[in-house]
């Protein structure tokens, strides 16, 4: 019997899929509930299983767009599991090109080059470019065998177990084309409207960050042996916004044609670089979690974007953004609005700065903040006053027990 494999719906709104890579070979026996292919959407990447055993027949190739609901492949469901398959699966080939298993290494002492290398513009597959990048390879080092002479992931797995050396890239000048997945065309999209159709505007502060980095050094052994999970940064600033969106309710709104919404809770998103592009998984009602809990949370979608597992649901309804560009180094940025939230938070590279204190000159643990905003709804005096309360919480974290007051202000009743 030959079952066809369409496309589900990842979700509303989402009409058309992008086939990102397929996991499974052409021809290849796949098991039921076994991952096939990984598709792209605008909003996120779903892999679709298979919906019963037998011998996968591929249709569709990878970077082509199709409709929700289309064939995408065929599962023969008559054919039997190959004797010891499941020990030794087949690799991964590209879409709609002969399976063929990589060669076994010669018991040559001189490696041996490919005979016939394949044009200089011949375009590789995303799975074998990256082999290539991973090997200082260029496409002209190649014999495609893909379709139109397209370099397969089998190519290069073939060319390298037959011993062929890499060369210096010196003096090589090919060019590379890709097509624009969904989601990065989706994120441009955003992120153009963003600036078209925001009054964004950006205050910065800075934060001394002695405090934090003293109670973490203090307590991070016995935190993860009590919680089971490393104490970070970014729950101390998770939990310093959520308090100051309370402050601070406009920070936290969005607008909806003519009327303002408020929200009574911190749907927090927290942006991460993915080998697709920039995600922002959300922690759901963050003003309720403990700091354990916001780090709990924070590992949880990092593992998921990580495996490409974030689903439209993980990204979908944030309030407020927080966006950390000092862990790729950069010392200071205007970060973007994520709309249609009206604010986020820049974090920044801490780097040890001379500093005034109490009239002498100490280098200090420093850190820029940055806050954009949407200057239609938040004005300027509540922009600075909410990164303030943002400062102060995190350089005095005792603020955070008593909702961003002093304890003798608790204490005094100010």
């Amino acid at each position: 019997m030959i079952l066809s494999m369409k496309v589900p719906s990842p979700g509303e709104s989402i009409s058309e899929v992008q086939i990102a890579s397929w996991l499974k070979a052409d021809g290849q026996y796949v098991h039921k509930d076994e991952d096939l292919v990984e598709v792209d959407s605008d909003k996120a990447t779903l892999a679709i299983p298979a919906e019963a055993s037998g011998i996968l027949r591929i249709t569709v190739a990878e970077g082509e767009v199709v409709k929700v609901g289309d064939e995408i492949c065929t599962l023969d469901t008559s054919a039997k599991a190959p004797e010891g398959e499941a020990a030794a699966p087949a690799p991964i080939a590209e879409a709609k090109s002969a399976p063929a298993a990589a060669p076994t290494p010669s018991p040559v002492s001189a490696p041996t080059a490919p005979a016939a290398p394949a044009k200089a513009d011949a375009i590789p597959s995303p799975a074998a470019a990256k082999i290539m990048r991973e090997n200082n390879l260029s496409p002209a080092q190649i014999p495609g065998n893909g379709k139109e002479g397209r370099i397969t992931k089998q190519d290069v797995l073939a060319a390298l177990a037959s011993g062929f050396a890499p060369v210096p890239a010196a003096g090589i000048r090919s060019t590379e084309r890709k097509k624009m997945s969904m989601l990065r065309k989706k994120v441009a999209e955003r992120l153009v409207s963003v600036k078209n159709e925001t009054a964004m505007l950006t205050t910065f502060n800075e934060v001394d960050m002695t405090a934090i980095m003293a109670m973490r050094t203090r307590h991070k052994e016995q935190f993860g042996k009590v919680h089971n999970i490393g104490l970070g940064f970014m729950s101390f600033f998770t939990k310093a916004v959520t308090q100051a969106l309370d402050a601070f309710p406009a920070v936290n709104a969005m607008i909806d044609g003519e009327e303002v919404v408020y929200h009574n809770y911190c749907d927090v998103g927290i942006a991460v670089s993915t080998p697709k592009g920039l995600m922002v998984p959300v922690i759901r009602n963050a003003e309720d979690l403990s700091l354990a809990g916001i780090e709990q949370a924070i590992k949880d979608m990092a593992i998921k974007a990580r495996d490409g597992k974030l689903s439209i649901e993980d990204m979908s309804g944030g309030t407020f953004t927080i966006t950390n560009g000092g862990v790729f180094g950069s010392l200071m940025s205007t970060p973007i609005l994520n709309p249609p939230q009206v604010a986020i938070l820049g974090m920044h590279k801490i780097q040890d700065r001379p500093v005034a204190i109490n009239g002498k000159v100490e280098i200090r643990p420093m850190m820029y903040l940055a806050l954009s905003y949407d200057h239609r709804i938040i004005d300027g005096k509540e922009s600075v006053s909410f990164l303030v309360h943002v400062k102060e919480s995190l350089e005095n974290p005792e603020r955070m027990l008593f909702g961003g007051k002093l304890p003798e202000a608790v204490l005094l009743g100010l």
